[in-house]
Order: structure tokens, then sequence, then C-alpha cells
């Protein structure tokens, strides 16, 4: 028996409704809104939200109806090398894909969250034509008036938008290594931003580069130590 309760739909009127059951197939949300009347769903999910260091990643993914690729699931349980090699196969196959990024000014400027947003409305705006509906992990675009559903969890149960999250963080982590070879000394390339024990001490012998984000709160405080 589906688990969960029916939700009554809604038509195309841009506002975000619970339109679905929640179910275990990772494709049961883009089969719904089909049946809805949607054609062209985009999920959508971002990489980068966390680290002290680098920007947020999103990108957005449409893919054919019923179409499975073998290993997709939430990036964060892959490989790296899984990784790279389901980017490869995502970007072939899916019917159109985006990548938005927010820089560590844009992030320190107005936010973490509101750089999401960013990312994910400009990873958007590289499809062409744009979706109809969108899967988002968690969060809605109040800006973007695309119908769309905010799913709790949603780069485990939905199939579009665990592809989304590779791309994103296959992205976030390439430009990590990159920045590496800008900055060696944080060796970014091994924790990608993210606030390990390694880069925390780093941080604190270096103090912080153009690449750290200032408005959080380890780094403006290794910047202030730097300047006592």
């Amino acid at each position: 028996m589906p688990r969960g309760r029916s939700k009554q739909r809604s038509g195309r009127s841009g506002r975000t409704e619970d339109l679905f059951d929640i179910e275990l197939d990772p494709l049961s949300f883009e089969r719904s809104a089909r049946a809805s009347g949607f054609l062209r769903i985009a999920g959508l999910d971002e990489a980068g939200r966390g680290p002290l260091a680098g920007p947020v990643v999103a990108a957005a993914v449409v893919l054919l109806p019923d179409l499975r690729i073998h290993g997709v699931t939430d990036s964060k349980q892959l490989t790296e090398a899984y990784r790279e090699r389901l980017y490869d196969t995502i970007t072939r196959d899916a019917v159109a894909y985006g990548i938005g990024i927010a820089d560590e000014r844009t992030i320190d400027e107005v936010n973490i969250l509101q750089a999401t947003i960013i990312a994910m409305e400009r990873a958007l705006a590289a499809i062409v034509p744009p979706p109809d509906y969108l899967l988002l992990d968690a969060l809605t675009l109040p800006r973007i008036k695309i119908p769309q559903k905010a799913i709790i969890k949603g780069d485990y149960r939905s199939h579009s938008i665990a592809a989304a999250s590779i791309l994103a963080k296959v992205t976030r982590d390439r430009h990590m290594c990159s920045l590496h070879e800008q900055y060696p000394q944080y060796n970014f390339h091994l924790h990608k931003g993210y606030g390990s024990r390694e880069h925390m001490e780093l941080l604190r012998k270096h103090g912080p580069c153009p690449a750290h984000r200032r408005s959080f709160r380890p780094v403006a405080e290794a910047e202030q130590e730097r300047r006592t």
C-alpha cells in the first residue's frame, strides 16, 4: 500500500502544492507530474551550501520519461570516481541540463540561501526551452513562476533531483580542484572547502584567501585572529 496521504491535484497555476503521494519509486514524482499534464519536468539540486570556501553550484536536469540511469542516487552516497562516470552518462542521456554558479562574493553579499536560489535560477536559465514543472530538494524558487514542488530528501526520492545533485557535486568538486592550483596551501582538492580539521588548521595558519566565504563565522574568526 502506498504510504502517505493522497493530495488534491492542481492545474498549472504556478502555486507550490503537494500533488503527489509519497512513494519509494524514484520516478513516482516525475510520473505523477506527467499525469497532471506536465511534459518537461526538471529536477534541481545544489552542492556547496555548507563549505567555508568556494561557490555554491546548482544543476537542473530534464530526463526522458521513465528513464532510469543505473546508479543514480543522492550524490553524497557515491564515490568520487563513480560520480564522475555518472556525470558523463547524465550529460549524454539528458534531454537538457543546465549549471548555475554563485561565487563567494555573492554568498557574502546576499547570504547562502539567496545565493543558492540565484545559482538555481541560473541553472534553469540555461535550459531552452524551459521546463514546465520543477522538482526541488527541500526548497522553492519564489521568483520563478513555473509550477514547482519541494521534496524533503528529494535527492534520494526523485531520480531527476538525484541526477541534478550529481552534476552539481561533480562541477563544484572540479572547481575546488582548480582552486587548489591557485591556492595550494589550503588543500582544497582534498576537503573541497568544507570545515574539516585539516582545513581549519590551514585556515588559521594562513588566514583566508579570496576563495573563502568571509560571512561564515570560522572564516571571519580566522581573519580576525590574523589581524590581532
